[in-house]
Formats: C-alpha cells, sequence, structure tokens
C-alpha cells in the first residue's frame, strides 16, 4: 500500500552554515532517485527535516513496490539491420543476443529519425527494499558538503561521522545499510533533556515523536519561529528592542537555528563601563563572535545599546542561573579585553601609526602599505582635483580628502583592528575624531571601505567617494596587473567586489569621470615593468562585466545593456541615462523600424568589408531617396550633438526617430550596392554616418524584436 517514507540519518554536529543547503539538497536528492526508480506518485509531498545531529526527509506517497512496465530499448535503424538480400547484420544480430531474443522477435517501429528495430518487454516491479538503501547512499553521496571525514576503521566518508539510520515505510522499517549501518526505526533525542532512544513508530508521526519524547523540533522553520517569539518576548520583559531585526540579524537567527535542536532563550548582561566602547565593537563582539543578541533602548531619543542582550540555547530549563552567568563570564573576558585595546590605541594617534606602514606588505610584488597608501593618496588627490574642476567638490574638500587618504589604513596596526579585522575603517574613524581630525575626514577613513558587499551603501561625503575610488582603482590595477585574475568562483582578494564598487560609485553619483582614464593614472602609478602592458584596457573590460548584472538588477533588459555597452563606454555616470533613453526609444513606433533599420545598415558594411573613409560627397548623389536622406543625416547632426554633449539622450534619440521616412524611402528606392564603385562607396558612407548618429547613445542595431 501507498504509504509514507521517513528517512533520517543521524550524525555528530553538522556544520551550522551549510546545515540549510545540506537540508534542502538531501530532501531533492532523496526524493529524485525515488521518482526516478518509479517509488512516488504524483501527489508525493516531500518535507525537509534537519537539525545539528541529522538529516531527514518525509515523502508523503512512496510505493511499496514499483508498478510493472513496459520497457522499450530502441536498436539500429532498418538500414543498418539488414542487408540488400534483407538478412540480418551483425549489428542486428549483436543488439538481438543483448535483449535476449532472436532478431526476428524485434519489432520495426517508425520514427521521427526514420524506422528502428525495437525490443519491446513487459519489466516486473521490484519492491522498495531492494533499491531504497541505494537511493539514499546517492543522495547523500552528491551533497553539497564543504568537507568530508572518515571515521573508525570504516572507508566510509561524510561530512560529519553517522551514527544512525532510519529507513520506515508507514509502519515498516526497509532493511538496508549505509556507511555499514543498519536501519531501523530508532533514533537519538537531545543530548541533554531526551532519556534513551526515541522510537518512530510511524514515518508520519516522525515530527510530533520527536519533539514530544525526545526533546527535539525537527523542523528548522519551526525552531526559526521559536526563536523569534522568544527573542521578542524576551526583549519585553527588559524593555529593550532585540537588534536582531536588523543588519545581520536575520542571518544569525538562521545559525542559531542551525545550532540548537531545542532553543531557549536567556537574558544576560554586562558591565555598563563597556558602552563607553564604540557600538560597531560591542555588535560585533556579541554577534559576530558570541551569537548573542545585542538590545537596544529603543529609538530615538534614548537609543543606544543596553548593557542586556540576549541568548538562544540548546537547554530548556527552569533554572537558567549557571548557563546565563557562563554566557556572561565569557562576553566580559571579550569586552575587557577590547575596551583595554581601545584604551591602549588611542595613545598613539594616527598619525604617528601611518609611518609604520612601511614595515607592512601589502602584496608581493605591490610593495608596502606606506607604498600603497602614497599611491592612493596621489590618485586621491588627482580625482578631488578633476572633480573640483566640474564644481563636484569643493575646493577646501581637497585637503580632507589628501589627510584622510594618508590616514586611511593606519588602524590596520591598532590592538582593536588586529583583533576584530571588521572593524577597519570603523576604528579609524573613531581614533581619527579622538585625535582631533575633522569630522569630514574621520567619515573618509571608515567609509573609504564601502561598498562592503555588492549592494551595500555607498560613500557619502566627497572626501570619501575619492578615497574610495582610488583604493579600490589601485587594488584592480595592481592585483589584477601582477596576473591574480579571479577564476570561477575564486577570488581571493575582492577584485569583482572592488571592480562593482567602483561602476557603482561613477553610476550612483554621477561622477563625471573617464573610467579608461582612472585605470591608466591607477596602473602608472606603479613602476615600470611591475604590471602587465595590457592592464588598463583589461580591467575596463572587467568592471564593464561586473556592470551588466547591475544593470540587469535595475531592470533594464539584456539586449538595452548590450547595445549600450558593446560601445565599451568610459564615462559610466552616463550609462544609466543612455538605457533609459534607449527604453523609451524603443517603445516609439519609429524604435522598431530604426532598430531594424540599423542591423541592416551593419549587415551591408560588414558585407562591404567595412566603413569607407572617404565623406559623403553630394555630387554622387543620384537618386532623390538618398538626396533626402543626406539632407536629413546633415541636418539632425548639428541638431543633436549639443544634445549628446549635454546628456540628453532622450531628446537626441527623439530627434533621431524623425529619420524613419527617409530611412524607409531609401532602402525602399535606392541599391546600395551600386555597380558604380564611386556611387557604392558614396552611399555606404552616407550609412556609416547615419549609424553613427545613433552610435552616440547605443548600437540600437542589438535591440531585438
Amino acid at each position: 500500500m501507498i504509504r509514507p517514507l521517513l528517512v533520517e540519518v543521524l550524525t555528530e554536529e553538522l556544520p551550522p552554515k551549510a546545515l540549510a543547503r545540506l537540508m534542502e539538497a538531501f530532501a531533492r536528492n532523496t526524493y529524485d532517485g525515488l521518482k526516478e526508480k518509479g517509488f512516488v506518485t504524483g501527489k508525493s509531498v516531500v518535507k525537509p527535516f534537519a537539525t545539528p545531529r541529522r538529516l531527514a526527509v518525509l515523502v508523503s506517497e512512496v510505493l511499496p513496490k514499483q508498478l510493472d512496465r513496459v520497457v522499450e530499448r530502441r536498436g539500429p535503424a532498418v538500414s543498418m539491420g539488414l542487408d540488400p538480400a534483407g538478412n540480418p547484420t551483425q549489428a542486428l544480430l549483436g543488439f538481438a543476443r543483448s535483449c535476449g531474443v532472436e532478431a526476428s522477435k524485434l519489432e520495426r517501429r517508425a520514427s521521427d529519425k526514420g524506422e528502428h528495430f525495437v525490443h519491446v518487454s513487459k519489466q516486473k516491479g521490484e519492491p522498495l527494499a531492494g533499491h531504497l538503501a541505494a537511493i539514499v547512499e546517492a543522495a547523500l553521496r552528491k551533497l553539497p558538503a564543504p568537507k568530508t571525514m572518515r571515521w573508525g576503521s570504516s572507508e566510509a566518508e561524510f561530512v560529519r561521522p553517522v551514527h544512525g539510520l532510519i529507513m520506515l515505510h508507514g509502519a515498516k522499517v526497509v532493511p538496508g545499510r549505509i556507511f555499514g549501518i543498519a536501519s531501523g526505526n530508532k533514533t537519538s533525542g537531545h543530548r541533554f533533556l531526551s532519556r534513551g532512544a526515541v522510537a518512530v513508530t510511524d514515518a508520519k508521526n516522525y515530527e510530533n515523536i520527536l519533539e514530544r519524547k525526545g526533546w527535539v523540533i525537527a523542523d528548522p522553520v519551526k525552531r526559526a519561529a521559536l526563536i523569534d517569539r522568544e527573542l521578542d518576548a524576551s526583549a519585553k520583559k527588559i524593555g529593550g528592542k532585540a537588534t536582531w531585526s536588523t543588519g545581520r540579524s536575520a542571518e544569525l537567527i538562521d545559525e542559531v537555528t542551525s545550532m540548537v535542536e531545542y532553543p531557549a532563550v536567556y537574558a544576560g548582561e554586562f558591565g555598563r563601563e563597556f558602552l563607553s566602547l564604540p557600538e560597531e565593537c560591542l555588535v560585533i563582539s556579541m554577534q559576530q563572535h558570541q551569537r548573542y543578541f545585542p538590545l537596544t533602548a529603543g529609538g530615538p531619543p534614548t537609543g543606544g545599546l543596553t548593557p542586556h542582550f540576549l541568548f538562544v540555547s540548546n537547554i530548556k530549563t527552569k533554572t537558567p542561573q549557571h548557563i546565563v552567568r557562563g554566557n556572561e563570564r565569557v562576553l566580559r573576558a571579550r569586552l575587557s579585553d577590547a575596551k583595554f585595546f581601545f584604551d591602549q590605541d588611542r595613545k598613539t594617534s594616527l598619525a604617528e601609526r601611518a609611518p609604520r606602514l612601511a614595515n607592512v606588505v601589502y602584496l608581493n610584488k605591490l610593495g608596502s602599505q606606506l607604498e600603497r597608501v602614497e599611491r592612493i593618496t596621489k590618485l586621491a588627490v588627482e580625482i578631488a582635483g578633476w572633480l573640483a574642476d566640474t564644481k563636484r567638490v569643493r575646493p577646501d574638500e581637497i585637503e580632507a580628502v589628501e589627510q584622510a587618504a594618508r590616514l586611511c589604513k593606519a588602524d590596520l596596526l591598532t590592538e582593536m583592528v588586529g583583533e576584530f579585522p571588521e572593524l577597519q575603517g570603523v576604528m579609524g574613524k573613531y581614533y581619527a575624531l579622538h585625535d582631533g581630525l575633522p569630522p569630514l575626514v574621520a567619515e573618509a577613513i571608515e567609509q573609504h571601505y564601502l561598498p562592503r558587499a555588492a549592494g551595500g551603501p555607498l560613500p557619502e561625503n566627497n572626501p570619501a567617494l575619492c578615497v574610495a575610488l582610488a583604493d579600490k582603482l589601485d587594488a584592480l590595477a595592481g592585483i589584477y596587473g601582477i596576473g591574480l585574475v579571479p577564476t570561477g568562483e575564486k577570488d581571493p582578494h575582492g577584485l569583482r567586489r572592488a571592480a562593482l564598487g567602483v561602476a557603482r560609485i561613477l553610476v550612483e553619483k554621477s561622477l563625471p569621470l573617464d573610467v579608461l582614464e582612472l585605470l591608466a593614472r591607477a596602473a602608472g602609478n606603479y613602476p615600470n615593468g611591475v604590471l602587465s602592458d595590457a592592464v588598463t584596457q583589461d580591467l575596463h573590460g572587467f568592471i564593464l562585466e561586473r556592470l551588466r548584472p547591475y544593470l540587469r538588477e535595475q531592470d533594464f533588459a539584456p539586449d538595452e545593456i548590450e547595445a549600450v555597452l558593446v560601445l565599451n563606454p568610459t564615462r559610466l555616470d552616463q550609462v544609466v541615462p543612455r538605457l533609459a533613453a534607449l527604453r523609451k526609444f524603443r517603445a516609439a513606433p519609429e524604435g522598431q523600424a530604426l532598430a531594424a533599420a540599423n542591423k541592416r545598415i551593419r549587415n551591408i558594411l560588414r558585407q562591404a568589408g567595412g566603413a569607407p573613409a572617404a565623406e559623403v560627397n553630394e555630387a554622387l548623389l543620384k537618386d532623390e531617396a538618398e538626396k533626402k536622406l543626406a539632407r536629413a543625416v546633415q541636418a539632425l547632426h548639428g541638431e543633436v550633438t549639443p544634445l549628446f554633449r549635454a546628456g540628453d539622450y532622450a531628446g537626441a534619440l527623439k530627434r533621431l526617430a524623425s529619420l524613419r521616412p527617409e530611412v524607409d524611402e531609401f532602402f525602399d528606392k535606392v541599391m546600395v550596392m551600386a555597380d558604380d564603385a564611386a556611387v557604392r562607396n558614396n552611399r555606404l558612407a552616407l550609412l556609416n554616418n547615419l549609424g553613427n548618429l545613433f552610435l552616440q547613445v547605443a548600437d540600437i542595431s542589438r535591440l531585438q524584436g
């Protein structure tokens, strides 16, 4: 009879950050294996389970035995299976032997690939017990495991040692062995709360039995929801609000959910003296290092962290005092170290630390951190000067740019950043303010690392923008230039992130800077012979490739993006305005017609071996249609050029759309490839001029219908 099937693999503690991925893959692989072998119905529903010590899957409808089925094997084509006399060839005889029949017993079937010999047989369904162990073992071996290990004297390998196996079809154990362990219907409950083994008497009751008798909540979604509710309730008791609702907290809930089997939330405290530490230090100490949830005093005007925290324990008890005190001791020790480092660091200014960067190697072949800072400073000041010329940066901000750039890496030598590397830049800001530096400089020191992630915030003030660009451009030119190019998923130096950061800053902040010139200046700051000769051009292409997925996220169509980026633009601040204008243009009635005309122009020029060098000669214009087009192109050239220079791409394309009647008439009445070479080249030159008008925005021939 059709019954639910439960498979549970009991292990030692699985890696928490990989648990969700392992659970989903195990459930999917097991179901796919059952489906491939014909054991599931069309109504089967899959429910995955996972705790730190187990992976499990419940498939709602599984057959105890495969249905009988007709199996067809296609053999050689009739033309290959029979000789001219109609006798079986060796190919046909061999196929018949492999099927266990005589050639005369084979059927002939016609298909879209011709007529073939076919062997048809009836295959009896086999029991689930004959296949389940192999299906489960295959599912386990295909898991996206970060690392595998061996245990005991066995040759078996898995993410963690396996200690138990349940394969239960309804109430019946399906016999089988995996990693040398025989299946049964018993599992382990909670390490501390459960009393002995837990017997699962029916697959459908697995979740309830495990929670009731084993103190294990097998469903991670249910555990996460329980943690969420208890955090909220505990925070309200204290009078604060858990910061888990923002920032990294969603990830933290997922992580702690993967570390507990029966979660309980408790509250702890730390000394108020630690509130003098930077808030970022407190949050990182609690969230990232200890997996605690900080509490704030609520919204403005109070705000700020309170000397309280919440944590998730794997032990539910009415007397949690020992658990709470133990966690408070751990946090106090960590915060005591942080306070000591903070107090010691402030005894030496950033300006005093900066020269010591000469003793810190940046990267092999690329010199010290001090040499890097000098390159960043030079480039940042140049960028600030260019932006000052366009009134984007005030002259008085250039001094702040230089000061921030010279000190931007000094906090790498502090004890606090040595203990908490995630705080580089952040601590630089606090130490700069302690040294009496202007807030503009302090903010630039912190923000020059932005964006820290793909969709993260960008630098806000002008000095920060200049230093951030210089920092990323120097890293790109140097690391890429010595051949450390990202491959596949590997990008140890974060070049993809840096390239996207450069692109986003130029695009979203609308900075009128030429990215090719920026890359050339960055590469030029290195000694001759250190970087590859092609680094500037290669990096330009590398940045444009990072720009493609970013623009797709802005809802621009792939063909629109291709039409703009195929021109290798160097002013990235103009890319989005071009795309917006292109989208509006293609929606107009003339848009698709002119896109098709441009495709035709590109094809004609390509077949002719490229555009002729000569300008259009009016004396060689013979037909009235080509004369009209030449006059229209000449007139529009004068009209749209100022629009292009002003960045009014939508206005320019709207004016170019008026060319449609002349273009249609030209292609209807004029033979471009005339016999007379002079006339032919003149018409090619006219078409080239027409196409070039559009190329100042995009290659509209790339637009699809």
